[in-house]
Order: C-alpha cells, then structure tokens, then sequence
C-alpha cells in the first residue's frame, strides 16, 4: 500500500528509503532479510564449487615447467561433467578471481577441448 499512488491513507503514504548510485547500500538487498542470506548462502555454494574445481584440476593435471598445472578443457569436462554440469560458468567465476588462466571468452565443449587451463 506505501507504493500505491492511488491511496488517500496518510499512514501508508510515507515514501520508501530510495538509495543512489555510490551508496553504501545501493544495488543491495535490506540488511537481515532473507534476500540478503539467500545470496550469501549461493555465494558461498559457487565458492565451494570453484573450489572443487581447482582440487579437480591439481589432480587430472600435468605440472608444468613453471611449476604450474595445467590441463586441456576436454579432459576437465571429461572429468567434472559426471560431478556437475556447470562446469564452464565455474570456469569462469574461478577466472573472474584469479585463479586460473584460458584463452578465449567462452570455451565450448568439442570446439575448444584443446585449449589448455592453467591453475595459477
């Protein structure tokens, strides 16, 4: 009813608390309420899933001369598509935080089996 610009009801007509660009607060839910703890709680599932990979990596890979493990993309789906299916919007959130390297955008399942992924 706060929202409703049809209602004549002073009590209701107290506008909402709006925040702008370069608040504290803006782009996130309330404080305390269940949106906030629902995206704290996938937050930390896709921690533990780039997690997992990374562990997937340093055991299907091969160490590197710069000491590094490396792996192609075809023999990590290979791997991780009998744990999850999602194996590639993982990829990426683990590069997004710096903890592998790959060439290209997007890598696709036969197009791109020989790029190779390294765990940095």
């Amino acid at each position: 009813q706060r929202k409703n610009p049809f209602s004549n009801d002073d009590r209701l007509a107290s506008k909402p608390v709006h925040t702008h660009r370069g608040d504290s607060t803006y782009g996130r839910p309330p404080e305390g309420s269940q949106t906030e703890q629902r995206g704290k709680d996938a937050h930390s599932h896709v921690g533990k899933e780039v997690e997992e990979l990374c562990s997937i990596i340093r055991r299907t890979g091969e160490v590197g001369e710069d000491g590094r493990v490396s792996v192609t993309f075809g023999q990590l789906f290979e791997t991780y598509v009998t744990i999850s299916n999602k194996v590639v919007g993982i990829l990426l959130r683990a590069r997004k935080h710096g903890l592998v390297r790959f060439e290209g955008e997007m890598l696709w399942q036969g197009k791109d089996d020989d790029v190779v992924i390294t765990l940095l």
